[in-house]
């Protein structure tokens, strides 16, 4: 693949899952004939992306679209289907964990469960010590005490700290050792996983300016994904939304919440509570949302939208770019009756 300059490249990136269970649990009669049968949960879909270096790609959709399966595929921690991970100039998708090892000290995540995400055996110390040591060998004692202090110190995590256990903190502590976890091996890139959507309000707020500060400090690339849209307006320079495994849009933050191209961001953006706004403003679907295990032919957002055709029941679009910042992945919109 060519490099088109960004520090992460996905091409065509397909991610299916078997469900189907042991070997009684998928015959079935067809015909007369026992048949073998397996199921599949589609949950990414000819996925292509490229994060430049130092941006924040927000990645929104609803429960379901995918958004989490991206993030764990980009990291290693599912084996693509098929399709293409490039960090810089090198594949990644295809290496052995021995040879992942140099980009794991590049990438780090975030998790969305502050609750889960920290070992409950660790004290904080411990936690964050770990990682660091593992990925050099011949660090010394005080070189290890004088990091996990520089790194408390940047994401508010107080010395007292340093000794207590997991179930001792709040949501948000938690997630503050969770960041500072994750830039004890100073990583280019992170993935955030919903990092706030498991907090108060007040508590978001300070999370998200903690990760703008550490980005704009170390020159840091973001993937976030969230489904909370105000939040993706507030802290990401591009957007891409997904639906049911695939990318209808993908551009500039400003774009798409001010003239979103595709149906489905047009309804996502109209369901964004405001004081004030007439009724008539909210686009309701119609239907229900596919299953990615039988998904529909064509567009996959076609059987709830308001503006199909024949074509869009039977042939699945492609990104088109719609300028140097915008892309859309819609029948209608290349057509003009968008």
């Amino acid at each position: 693949m060519k490099n088109t300059n960004g520090l992460l490249n996905i091409k065509n990136l397909v991610k299916h899952f078997d469900i189907s269970g042991g070997l009684l649990d998928q015959l079935a009669i067809e015909n007369r004939r026992i048949i073998r049968r397996r199921t599949l949960v589609k949950a990414l879909n000819d996925v292509s992306l490229s994060i430049m270096p130092r941006e924040t790609l927000g990645v929104v959709g609803e429960s379901g679209c995918g958004k989490s399966t991206l993030a764990r595929a980009v990291l290693g921690l599912y084996p693509p289907t098929s399709g293409e991970i490039y960090y810089q100039d090198n594949r990644i998708d295809n290496l052995t964990s021995q040879k992942m090892l140099p980009y794991r000290k590049k990438m780090q995540m975030i998790f969305q469960d502050p609750y889960a995400s920290l070992n409950p055996r660790m004290a904080v110390k411990r936690t964050l010590e770990e990682p660091f040591i593992f990925h050099n060998k011949s660090i010394t004692s005080r070189q290890v005490e004088d990091k996990v202090a520089e790194v408390m110190q940047q994401v508010g995590v107080e010395p007292s700290w340093a000794t207590r256990y997991p179930h001792e903190f709040s949501g948000g502590q938690r997630q503050r050792i969770s960041i500072a976890r994750a830039l004890m091996v100073d990583p280019e890139f992170i993935v955030a996983d919903e990092p706030v959507s498991a907090l108060d309000v007040s508590i978001q707020a300070q999370i998200l300016n903690l990760l703008m500060e550490a980005q704009e400090k170390r020159g840091l690339t973001y993937l976030f994904i969230t489904h909370d849209l105000s939040v993706v307006e507030h802290i990401s320079s591009r957007v891409a939304v997904m639906y049911l495994g695939t990318i209808c849009e993908l551009a500039r933050t400003k774009e798409i919440f001010e003239s979103p191209r595709h149906p489905y961001t047009q309804a996502l953006l109209s369901a964004i509570p405001e004081l004030g706004r007439q009724k008539p403003k909210h686009i309701k679907l119609k239907g229900e949302v596919p299953t990615p295990i039988n998904l529909p032919s064509g567009c996959v957002f076609h059987g709830r939208c308001n503006y199909m055709n024949e074509r869009c029941a039977r042939e699945t679009p492609k990104l088109i770019r719609l300028n140097s910042d915008a892309q859309v992945a819609c029948h209608g919109v290349e057509e003009g009756r968008i």
